[in-house]
C-alpha cells in the first residue's frame, strides 16, 4: 500500500519539477525480506535473522541448575582422591567420599588403593577436562584400619549440590549425565539415582563417623528418591549418556547423585564415573543440540532434535545457510554462530547453538642441531639459531601454533691444560697422551654432533736441590722437593746412606736418624710422585749434607 507521504512527494514533483525527467534521484525497493536466502532483499543492509523483519520467538537453551555441570570449574589442583571440594559448587554427599579427577593433577586409582585395584577412567572425557569417581560398595576397611576383605554394601560414594534455584514441585524435570564403565567385572550394570531434600542445609547427609555409615540418602528422613535409571555398560571402557525423569512432590534445593539403597553383594569393589549431569524442566530439552566430531575436523556436525511437523533452516551468523534444511548440518562450516530457525508452519522458534571458536593449540619445540647441520621446520629449512615460528595443523584439525627454538652445538668445545709427569701416560675423553704436546681431541655429543677440544699436555716442573746444610740458618737447612704450582698430587721422600740403609722417610729431611744427627757427605734419595689421578712414578739422585 502507497502511504500518504508518498503521495506528497510524488504531487511536489508534478507542480514543481521537469517533466521530462520526473523523479529523477528517487528509489523505491517495496520488496520484503525473505529470511531464508543469504540475500538483502530490501536492501536496508541488513540479511535474514539480523532483518527485524525475520525474527522469531527465540527458545532459551538448556540451563543446568546444578552448578559446574561438568566438574570445570576448579578451587584447585585434586592430587589425592576424595578431593570433589576442589570442583567449584560440588559438595562431599556423605562420609563415603566421591574421588574428583581432572586433567590437571590426579587421574584416578592407578593400583595404589588399600587392595591394588586399578580404575582407569574412559578417555576422551565426555566433557572438558573434569570427572568424578564413585563406589557401590566396598571390600575391607578403605582406611587400611582392619583390611578383613569382607565387603561392606554400605560404603555408597555420592557427590552433591546445591541448586542454583530449586526445583518447584508437580512439575517435570530431566538430568541428562553421562557414566563411565571400567569393565564388567569392577563396573557391572548399576541404577544410578538422584536424590533430593527441601534444604542444602541438609548436605552432606548422615554422620562423618565412618564407623556408623548410612549408606543411601533415604536413610535420613531429610531426603527423598527423585528417580533412577538402569544403565548397561558393555565390555567397559566407555561413557553411555542417559536420563531420569522425575515430578518431585517438595521444592527441591539440593541434590544427591549416585547409586541406589540396594546392597550390591559383590567380591570387589564396584567403581563408576559421573560427567556433564545437565538438570533442567524437561520442556526445556524438547529442542537440544546434539554435536559430533571436533569444530577443527570436516566431519563435525551439529544437529537438533528432529520432528516430522517442522521444516528447519540453519544460520551462520544470522545469514541462511542455503539448503540446510534438516535436523542436521551436513558439513562443517568453521567459526561463528550458529541457529537454527524450526517452523511449524503457524509459528517459527529460534534456538541459539552459540559461538564456535576454533582453539589454536600452541606448543614449543627446543631442538639443538650439529654445527654444519639445517633443519627443516615445516617449508623452512634453518641452518642458524633463533626463534621460528609456524602454523601446523594438528591431529583434529586445528591450527597448532609452534615455536621453534633452534640452537646449533659448538664445534669447538673447549681449550684446556693437563699435568702428568714425564714418562706416565694420561687418557682423555678415551685416547691415551704419553708425551706433553698440543692435541686436538674429536668427542661425539648426546645429539651424534662431532665437537672438538684442545688439550695442552705438560709436566709440572719439579726443583730438587742437591744439597743442603741442616746446621746453617735460614734457607736450606732441610732436604725436600718443590712442586710448582700446577703438581697435582703428593710425593714421599726415601734417604739412603752410601751402604743402602734408609735412614729417613718423609716429606722434608732435617738431617737427622733415629733423632741423632748424621754426617756430612753424600746421600742417595728416591722419591714417589703420586698424581691425584692414581698414578704414580719414582725419581731419584744424590745430594750432598754439609756442615
Amino acid at each position: 500500500m502507497l502511504t500518504k507521504s508518498f503521495f506528497t512527494i510524488f504531487l511536489f514533483y508534478l507542480l514543481f519539477g521537469e517533466f521530462n525527467n520526473p523523479l529523477p534521484s528517487i528509489q523505491f525497493n517495496l520488496d520484503p525480506e525473505i529470511c531464508d536466502n543469504a540475500i538483502d532483499d530490501d536492501n536496508d543492509g541488513l540479511i535474514d535473522l539480523n532483518d527485524e523483519d525475520c525474527a522469531c520467538d527465540e527458545i532459551e537453551s538448556v540451563e543446568s541448575l546444578i552448578p559446574n555441570p561438568s566438574f570445570e570449574d576448579i578451587d584447585c589442583c585434586p592430587d589425592l582422591p576424595a578431593q570433589l571440594s576442589c570442583a567449584e559448587g560440588w559438595i562431599q554427599a556423605s562420609a563415603a567420599t566421591t574421588d574428583f579427577i581432572h586433567l590437571c593433577g590426579w587421574l584416578g586409582w592407578d593400583g595404589s588403593d588399600a587392595f591394588g585395584e586399578e580404575y582407569p577412567p574412559p578417555m576422551p572425557f565426555p566433557d572438558g577436562s573434569g570427572i568424578v569417581g564413585f563406589r557401590d560398595g566396598v571390600v575391607g576397611t578403605p582406611l587400611g584400619a582392619d583390611e578383613t576383605g569382607i565387603y561392606e554394601p554400605n560404603w555408597k560414594e555420592y557427590a552433591g549440590a546445591c541448586l542454583n534455584r530449586p526445583m518447584e514441585k508437580d512439575s517435570l524435570f530431566r538430568i541428562e549425565f553421562s557414566i563411565g564403565f571400567v569393565n564388567p567385572e569392577v563396573s557391572p550394570s548399576i541404577y544410578v539415582t538422584i536424590f533430593g531434600t527441601e534444604d542444602c542445609i541438609n548436605l552432606p547427609f548422615g554422620p562423618s563417623n565412618l564407623e556408623d555409615l548410612v549408606g543411601c540418602p533415604t536413610n535420613t528422613p531429610e531426603w527423598v528418591e527423585l528417580g533412577k535409571v538402569y544403565v548397561f555398560g558393555g565390555y567397559g571402557n566407555q561413557w553411555v549418556k542417559t536420563s531420569i525423569e522425575f515430578t518431585p512432590d517438595m521444592d527441591i534445593n539440593a541434590v544427591a547423585i549416585g547409586p541406589d539403597c540396594n546392597d550390591n553383594l559383590n567380591d570387589r569393589s564396584l567403581y563408576y564415573f559421573l560427567d556433564n549431569l545437565i538438570l533442567d524442566e524437561a520442556k526445556s530439552f524438547e529442542f537440544e543440540f546434539e554435536e559430533s566430531g571436533n569444530p577443527c575436523s570436516e566431519s563435525f556436525s551439529i544437529s537438533v532434535n528432529e520432528y516430522a511437523e517442522i521444516s528447519y533452516q540453519w544460520y551462520l551468523d544470522g545469514i541462511a545457510l542455503i539448503g540446510e534444511t534438516s535436523a542436521q548440518l551436513s558439513q562443517n562450516y568453521g567459526e561463528g554462530n550458529y541457529q537454527v530457525r524450526m517452523d511449524d508452519g503457524e509459528n517459527c522458534s529460534l534456538l541459539s547453538y552459540g559461538e564456535i571458536e576454533l582453539p589454536v593449540e600452541s606448543s614449543t619445540l627446543e631442538i639443538s642441531i650439529c654445527h654444519d647441520e639445517d633443519y627443516l621446520f615445516g617449508a623452512l629449512m634453518l641452518s642458524e639459531e633463533g626463534t621460528y615460528y609456524d602454523t601446523l595443523t594438528s591431529a583434529d584439525g586445528c591450527d597448532s601454533i609452534v615455536t621453534l627454538e633452534l640452537t646449533q652445538e659448538d664445534e669447538f668445545l673447549d681449550t684446556t691444560e693437563v699435568f702428568t709427569l714425564e714418562g706416565l701416560s694420561i687418557e682423555i675423553e678415551g685416547q691415551t697422551f704419553n708425551e706433553a704436546g698440543s692435541y686436538q681431541i674429536s668427542t661425539m655429543s648426546d645429539n651424534g654432533c662431532e665437537q672438538f677440544t684442545f688439550v695442552t699436555v705438560k709436566y709440572p716442573d719439579l726443583y730438587i736441590p742437591n744439597i743442603f746444610s741442616p746446621n746453617s740458618v735460614g734457607l736450606n737447612n732441610t732436604f725436600t722437593i718443590f712442586p710448582s704450582d700446577d703438581f697435582n698430587g703428593s710425593f714421599i721422600i726415601n734417604i739412603y746412606d752410601k751402604w743402602g740403609n734408609k735412614i729417613f722417610e718423609g716429606l722434608q729431611w732435617n738431617g737427622l736418624s733415629k733423632g741423632e744427627k748424621v754426617l756430612p757427605g753424600v746421600y742417595i734419595y728416591l722419591a714417589e710422585l703420586t698424581l691425584d689421578n692414581g698414578k704414580s712414578k719414582y725419581i731419584s739422585g744424590t745430594l750432598t749434607l754439609v756442615d
